[in-house]
């Protein structure tokens, strides 16, 4: 694998972890815009977005240890 494929498989992997944060922690469908106020805007409790950070940060910091 070259390194453009590898840059392009860790950002695939990256961004189905931000994906199915943002899906089972925030309850957000989607991180794609849809150009809608109701789709694309969202009223969460600061808990919520702490934990999907927190599970976000742990993930970086496994991925950087190869795990």
């Amino acid at each position: 694998m070259n390194a453009t494929q590898t840059t392009t498989t860790r950002r695939r992997k990256r961004d189905a972890a931000l994906a199915e944060i943002a899906r089972d922690v925030l309850g957000i469908e989607t991180l794609q815009t849809r150009k809608s106020d109701e789709a694309d805007f969202h009223d969460l409790a600061v808990w919520s977005i702490e934990r999907a950070l927190k599970i976000a940060y742990e993930a970086g910091r496994l991925a950087g240890l190869g795990e």
